[in-house]
Order: C-alpha cells, then structure tokens, then sequence
C-alpha cells in the first residue's frame, strides 16, 4: 500500500508529458517514410471507436473464415501485408500483441488461425508506455479454447519471381499443466534479381557534368532461426524465457558499369560476401494482485555480429581493384518495469524502461589510393537510456480521455579511432506528452481528437562516420553529427457507419533526408549521406466499407502533401493514392482475395516518387482436415506495374534513379496444424526502439 502510495504522489509529476511516436528511419527511396495515418476497419457493424482505438470484431463474422491472422489483417483497410510481414500505410514501426502478450516474430500470425481470433484493437494514439518510435499498436485477442499436449506447425512457402526462394518453419509446443516448452526452427533461402540505372547532372568546373552508372543486382541469401523457451502460469502469476539463435549468410553480387560524360563505358563488377550471427535471450515475470493490479518485468539481452568483405573490380580497364571489409559488433542490455492499477476511477500505469547499447564498427579500405580520400576508422558508441513513464486513461459515459508522459536521460558517446568526438556525444534530458479525446454519440458515430510528441533518435547505421566506396566518382556514408528529431503530430478520426475520415498534421524538427553533394577529394567524387531537415506534412484520407454476401470490398483514396525546401529548392508536390482490397468468402472453405493499389507522383522527404496507378495482388486458398491444413496460392504485381522510379535534386545535383526490382512473381504456401495452440509466452520486448535502431 506504501508503494501505491508513492506511485499515486508521483503521477503528476510523471504526467506533465507523454510518450508518442514517430516514424522508424529508414533508406532515402523507402516509401515506409510516407504519411502518419492509421486507419482500419472489417466489416460493420463488427468495428467501433473506443476513445482513439479502433475494435474489430473478428468472431461470427465472414473475416473468421479467411485461413490465419495474417489473411485477416490483409484484409484490414490501410493494413499491409507483403512476405508475411505486417505494415500500416504511413507507419515504419508497429507493435503487435496477441493476447497481451508481444508477438516475437512472424511466424506466430502464420500459425494462429482466424477461426479462433475473437477481435482485433488498433491503438491509433500509443501512449507513454511504449517506445516513442511506436506508430501505432495492434492488439489481438484469442478464443483461448486451445488444448493440452503436443501441437506442432509447419509451413512450406515456395516462391517464383526472377529467380527461386524456398522457406520452411517447424515448431513444436508441449503444454501440461501450467508448463509449457517449446522449439521451433526456420531454414530460409532467399534470392532477388535487380536491375537499374542512376544519371547525376551537375555543374564542375563551370561545365555540365554527368557520372552514371548501371546495375544489376542479385541477393542470395540463406538464413537460419532456432528459437526454445518454457513459460510457467498459474492463476494470476507467470514466468518464462527463451532463446534464440540466427545465422545468416549472403553473397551480393552487381554487374554494371560507370561512366563520366562522353567518355568510355566502364564495366564493373562488386562482390559482397556477408556472414554474420546474433544471440537474443529474454526473460519476464508477471503477477495479478487482488485481481486488478499487474505487475509485469521484461529483460533482454542480445549480441551480434556480421562481417562484410567487397571487391570492386573493373575487368576490361587498367583501374585497379578496391577492397575493403568491416566487421561490426553490438550488444544490448536492457529491461522494462511497470505496474498498472485503478486510479481515480480510470487505469493508471507507471514504469521505467533502461537499456545499454555498445555497437562498434571496424572499416579498412585496403586499396591505398582510395584510402586518401577513403580512410580506415574504428567507431565506437556507447549509450546509456534511463526512462520514467506514466499513463492514465478513463471513459465517463460518451467521452474517453487518456493522458501520459515519458521522461527519458540519454548519455551518448562516440569515440572514433580512439578519440572522444566532442560535438557528437552529449547527454540529454526529454519530455515528451501525449494526450487523446474521443466522443461517441452513438453506436455508428464516434470522434477522436489526440496531441502526441515524440523524440526519434536515428539508426546506428545513420550515426557512422565512415564512407563507403561505390564507384570511381560515387561514396556513401552516414554522419555522426545528426541529432535526435521532435516530432509534434495531431490526429482527428471520425467514423460514421461504413464511412471514416482521418486528417493528421506532422512537423518533424530535425528529422533526416539524404542529399547528394559534391566531397572534397582529389578528383571528382559525389556524396551521398543523411542530414537533418525540418518538414511538415497533412495527410487526409477517407475510408469506405460495407459487406455484400460474400463480397466485402475496402477502399480507401487519400492525399499526402507535406513542406520542404533545402537549398531554395521546394519538394512540395502532393502524393494521391488509393487501396482497394476486395474478400471473397466462399462455400467449403475457398478464399479469394483481389487488391489493387495505386499511387501519383509526388514529394516523400527530398525524393520525387514516379506514379504507379495500378497494382494488383490476387490469391486463392482452401482449408482442409477441419482446417488444420491451408493451401493458398498467391500471384503478386500481376501486371507488372509496380514502379520505385525516383529523382532528387539537392546540391545543385540532379539524381535519376530507374530501379526495377523483382517483385512480379507466384507463391505458394502449405500450413499444417497439429492441435494448433497459441503460445503462453507473456514476454514483451524491453527496448524495441533500440533493437531496431540496431
């Protein structure tokens, strides 16, 4: 009672500002970057706003008959699934839940069947309790009508495009009493054909300058994943850990060539060889007191490792071969701490969430003319995160509230071949708030209204100092000197019958973009690397979904515009896009589904995306054995339409980037249940903002 106490005293403190989220950063051509809605419905009167979460009903309704969860969420507006993995339009970090518990990796929505989902929340507003990176939440709830003894599951994926991929998962569960143990292994091969061309204009030399280049890229790549744990739960009380091991192996090759002006064609050819490995062990303890207060513990640990070795060589020329290798090294410690209990006629949780984060990186560049301009390094960072958070949510007849807040200490130090980078390392205080109103005037009419900032630190990836060699006139690189973005976002939903309407403003503060400029260096080299740049942003969609038998059809049309100007250049054209996914649920267990997408160009950050106006992805499935068995055979991009086209222009340098990758292709998938169960484990991960920053 002391300790709730203490806790009671300390919440105002906790709460002058929340949690929020934000975008995961990611590769200046990734459309993942794109917009800040979520939105997403199944078919009504199954779904229903409850303060800013969305409720979907799944059970007794046609959805429940589609085949697995991922067949489900596909089907969702504005849900993305590609490859099995889950995405919403808008939003590069989501965090899924299934029966309270954080989904460990995907395989888990494969082996849980929609027949035994009960419904589906999406948190549209994430409070103070989760990684500020976090977008938005999905949670799912189960039957829980699983039985004791042996269950296993396995799924055979078998894919088609330019050239062949084959992935197999097995996994075993035991469940007796208020034991379980389980084992599972995945064997995954993996191999991609891509093909492209790059022009760079610029003025040097008070001339006009073109440097460009071809490519055609191939991605072999085998990957392996052996996971075994236990979970205890007995009445209110539960523990359990696992570990997870995963190999990996890859063997990159690009057939191109260079050329600067009217000069000669330069053939080229880069070889990459990757290897690497990571260890991941987790832990967690959780206890129900009195039936209404939970106690809940996470911990991880993990430990990586990989290795790169590059040859760029030039057969038909007297240029002489780069070769460079990097190895990089990281560990994490890290654990997550919270209590939630009634407060005030609402819930109220407060926790703390610390981690420690080592990652190095070793690059020698072996070729001694290059390495004039090129140089070898060793970086080193350390970072220590200490965060406080509270929450507080209530509904009072029509109106729901929730408010929270995150304080979080940062210590960052960077070192680069020994020595301390003063500019870079530094040692922050954050406060970041959240705050979300929602009315709901009847069944069929609700309004959310929410307020959310957040801090994003950039991938560890983005913070090196070293530079890579690409070609005779091109480097990459990242840039140690970004700082960490403030994002401010408002978001108004509203629903009414089969229609919703979402609107959301953005303004990123220090957020980053790539740009190409020219780098100081004996001859003629280009750069490309991150900066900070500050951009707002209005997305407005609208949303429309009504069921008709057996036909359930989701359209969705929306406009993204944002602004931006780097170097008096102005990237503020509007992107118009629209989904429209169509559900066929047939007698004696058939499935089809037929989506189609579609996209004009338009501005993301400081890339010009081409139009794309027709995508479309069909499937046809069939249960078996009381659906124990699913077959589904998929054509992806069946039109061959799908376009990442961009072009930038920052600098002075005019960028032409014509990429076609290999995404037309046919699947086919065999999942068979033995007993299917859903796993007990109650785990969460206690630093996923620093395990994707990894």
């Amino acid at each position: 009672m002391n300790a709730k106490l203490f806790i009671v005293f300390l919440a105002p403190a906790l709460t002058c500002g929340g949690g929020a989220y934000a975008q995961n950063q990611e590769s200046s051509d990734s459309l993942t970057r794109e917009l800040q809605e979520v939105i997403v419905t199944a078919k009504q009167p199954a779904t229903k706003l409850v303060g800013s979460t969305l409720v979907s009903n799944i059970s007794g309704t046609s959805l429940a008959d589609l085949g697995n969860a991922l067949d489900v969420l596909a089907q969702l507006p504005m849900i993305k699934v590609v490859d099995n993995t889950v995405s919403v339009i808008g939003k590069s970090s989501i965090e899924i839940f299934i029966d309270g518990r954080r989904m460990q990796d995907e395989q888990q929505l494969q082996q849980l069947l929609s027949s035994n989902l009960k419904k589906v929340e999406l948190l549209m507003a994430p409070g103070a309790a989760y990684e500020s990176t976090t977008g938005a939440v999905l949670k799912i709830t189960t039957k829980r009508n699983f039985m004791e003894g042996l269950s296993a599951t396995d799924q055979f994926q078998l894919q088609r495009r330019r050239k062949w991929s084959v992935m197999d998962y097995l996994g075993f569960n035991y469940l007796i009493g208020s034991w379980e143990v389980f084992v599972n292994g995945t064997i995954t091969h993996n191999n991609s054909l891509a093909k492209g061309t790059t022009t760079n204009t610029f003025i040097y030399n008070d001339k006009e300058t073109v440097v460009g280049g071809t490519q055609q890229n191939t991605y072999p790549t085998t990957t392996g994943l052996v996971k075994a744990g236990f979970n205890y739960v007995k009445g209110n009380q539960g523990f359990g850990g696992y570990y997870r091991f995963n190999p990996e192996r890859g063997d990159f090759k690009n057939t191109g060539s260079e050329w600067l002006d009217k000069g000669p064609i330069i053939s080229r050819e880069i070889k990459k060889l990757t290897t690497g490995h990571n260890h991941l062990a987790s832990v967690y303890y959780e206890n129900t007191f009195s039936d209404r207060d939970l106690l809940h513990f996470d911990g991880d640990f993990r430990s990586s490792n990989v290795k790169n070795n590059v040859l760029t060589s030039y057969p038909n020329s007297d240029y002489p071969p780069v070769n460079s290798r990097d190895e990089s090294n990281s560990t994490l410690w890290a654990g997550k701490l919270y209590m939630n209990f009634p407060l005030w006629n609402g819930q109220f949780t407060v926790g703390t969430q610390d981690s420690y984060t080592h990652t190095t990186l070793d690059y020698r560049m072996l070729n001694s003319t290059v390495e004039e301009y090129i140089p070898s390094s060793l970086t080193d960072a350390r970072q220590i995160s200490a965060a406080l958070f509270a929450s507080w949510s209530r509904i009072l007849g029509r109106f729901s509230l929730s408010a929270g807040a995150r304080y979080e200490y940062v210590d960052y130090e960077l070192t680069v071949d020994g020595k301390r980078d003063e500019n870079v390392s530094r040692r922050d205080h954050l406060v970041t708030p959240d705050i979300s109103f929602g009315y709901s005037f009847n069944d069929i009419s609700q309004l959310s209204l929410s307020y959310k900032m957040a801090v994003v630190r950039p991938p560890y990836s983005r913070l090196t100092g070293s530079l890579s060699y690409v070609g005779l006139h091109e480097i990459e690189g990242g840039n140690p000197s970004l700082h960490d973005e403030r994002m401010h976002d408002v978001q108004l939903f509203g629903m009414w019958k089969s229609f919703m309407l979402q609107a959301d403003f953005t303004k990123a503060i220090d957020t980053y973009a790539y740009i190409k400029q020219l780098y100081p260096a004996p001859n003629l080299q280009l750069l490309m690397h991150p900066v900070n740049i500050n951009v707002s942003a209005v997305s407005l969609y609208a949303v429309w979904s009504q069921s008709v038998r057996h036909w359930t059809p989701n359209l969705t049309i929306g406009i993204y515009r944002q602004w931006l100007t780097v170097d008096d250049t102005k990237h503020n054209k509007p992107i118009f896009s629209y989904y429209f996914d169509n559900t066929f649920s047939l007698p004696r267990g058939w499935m089809i589904t037929a989506d189609m997408s579609g996209r004009s160009e338009g501005d993301m950050h400081t890339n010009r995306f081409a139009t794309t106006w027709l995508t479309m992805d069909v499937s046809v499935g069939k249960t078996f054995f009381n659906k124990s068995l699913t077959v589904k055979l998929s054509a992806i991009d069946i039109l061959n339409t799908f376009n990442d086209d961009w072009t930038m222009n920052t600098n002075g340098i005019s960028v032409d980037k014509r990429q076609n990758y290999d995404r037309r292709g046919v699947t086919l998938n065999l999942i068979y249940n033995f007993q299917p169960r859903q796993s007990k484990y109650r785990g969460k991960s206690a630093s996923e903002e620093e395990l994707n920053r990894l």
